[in-house]
């Protein structure tokens, strides 16, 4: 956790900076997560083009175990051979796809930290407030260890809370978290609040965390089935998938502050979008046809290399003409 901690707290100052500009928390999370998308466009384009080599070498792997299936130390080194020769790692995919999963918890961990990993207060003087704040009584069970930070910033939205606040934070630091706090009301929206605490139009947060999380599943094998050698048809288990994981994450949304959903929903969409972009680019069939045209055009200039030497055509009527010739020349001799 700590060290997904200093990468919120990282990615945190760039929360910050473009919330000092728009002033904006709903406006400051989009374009922070669009900075976020951009970092890591190198590493999802090396993503693509792992995921486009595993489906062209998927054919090769298939004509190979067709034709060593039975011979299992010979299946494995031909296949070795296979990936030295087209200059891919079997195990690229993996790495690639961690990057982003350990830089997008550290992202979580800057939404639901703000104080510390955004405003960048002392993590002792704000674990302090919060084990004090919760001890009060008529606040105090307000209050969760998971997202405390941002009931303190909700808290200082009302005036009797921020005198609680002053108790514990000195008066720079709660106008800061005051003013912080009057940032989060985006189209009518409090990203303070949980859709869970009473039926609002906060219900909106994690309905779209299921919607746009099945969309972009669905459009992305639509688009990625061509590619990678037709869609298949679904198991069930694949299917139960397809919709528990969307559920799943509108039931979290549910129950967490509705600034965590947003950036959900955010990051899904905008994530969805670089799909499309990789996609077009970055697909296997074009990226097939592409590297075979480089093989093609590598032979043509390895063969221009070559040098040729003229041998003369050999006919076998010929030799057997000289050899006739040769043979009565030998009989006249010896007469």
């Amino acid at each position: 956790m700590d060290i997904f901690n200093i990468i919120g707290s990282l990615f945190g100052y760039i929360l910050w900076f473009f919330y000092m500009i728009v002033k904006n928390y709903g406006l400051a999370v989009i374009l922070f997560t669009i900075v976020i998308k951009l970092i890591l466009f190198p590493v999802s384009i090396k993503q693509q083009k792992s995921m486009a080599a595993n489906a062209r070498m998927s054919a090769k792997q298939a004509e190979l175990k067709k034709k060593y299936g039975n011979d299992t130390k010979k299946l494995n080194e031909e296949v070795s051979k296979l990936y030295e020769k087209e200059g891919a790692n079997p195990a690229s995919g993996c790495f690639t796809m961690a990057i982003p999963m350990l830089l997008l918890l550290g992202v979580y961990y800057a939404v639901i930290n703000p104080l510390t990993n955004t405003l960048h207060i002392a993590k002792e003087t704000v674990t302090s407030a919060l084990n004090n704040l919760t001890t009060l009584p008529g606040i105090g069970t307000s209050f969760t260890s998971a997202y405390g930070q941002i009931d303190i910033i909700k808290l200082a939205q009302d005036a009797n809370g921020r005198d609680f606040l002053g108790g514990f934070f000195d008066s720079s630091t709660v106008n800061s978290i005051v003013d912080y706090s009057n940032g989060f009301n985006f189209c009518g929206l409090d990203l303070l609040g949980k859709p869970s605490d009473s039926f609002s139009i906060l219900i909106i947060i994690p309905i779209l965390c299921f919607l746009t999380a099945l969309l972009s599943q669905l459009f992305t094998m639509k688009m990625q089935g061509g590619a990678m050698g037709g869609q298949q048809q679904q198991q069930g288990c694949m299917k139960v998938m397809m919709i528990a994981m969307p559920l799943f994450s509108a039931w979290i949304a549910y129950g967490v502050p509705a600034a965590v959903g947003f950036y959900w929903i955010i990051s899904t969409v905008l994530g969805f979008a670089q799909t499309v972009v990789l996609n077009h680019f970055y697909n296997a069939g074009k990226m097939t046809a592409k590297q075979e045209a480089q093989r093609i055009a590598l032979l043509e200039i390895n063969e221009a290399k070559v040098q040729y030497e003229y041998i003369p055509s050999f006919d076998e009527n010929d030799f057997e003409q000289d050899n006739s010739k040769n043979k009565n020349k030998g009989k006249k001799g010896k007469k």
